[in-house]
Parts: structure tokens; C-alpha cells; sequence
């Protein structure tokens, strides 16, 4: 499964990679690549993740998933 969020609120390459690692740490995925420029996250897991479950994550992590 392959997926790109667009994620709102990062401002800065930490931004970047606190939503990297929130992200890679979810069960199943196993690649993440985020664009700070795009304000998005490109995902690859070997499950398919519901939306809701990347929201949150996002959320916890202090961003936005629009």
C-alpha cells in the first residue's frame, strides 16, 4: 500500500522528521518519505492503513492531516 498525506503545519526540518518518525513507527509501514516544501508524507506499508489511523498519529504528533 502506498499513500501520500498532505500534511499541514510543519515549518522546519524538525517538523520534517518528528512527522518521519511518528509515521515510520506505525505498525506496518515501512517506508516515509516527507517533503517539508510539499507539506507532504509518502508512505509505503505492507497493510493498508485506514485514514482515520494516520490522522491520529499525525494529530499526537502536533500536525494536521488535510
Amino acid at each position: 500500500m502506498e499513500k501520500t498525506l498532505n500534511v499541514k503545519g510543519m515549518m522546519c526540518a524538525n517538523c520534517q522528521k518528528h512527522v518521519h518518525d511518528a509515521l515510520l513507527a506505525m505498525d506496518g509501514v515501512s517506508t516515509v518519505d516527507v517533503s517539508l516544501e510539499k507539506g507532504t508524507a509518502k508512505v509505503t506499508a505492507s497493510r493498508e492503513i485506514p485514514m482515520d489511523e494516520f490522522k491520529s498519529v499525525i494529530s499526537e504528533a502536533g500536525y494536521e492531516l488535510v
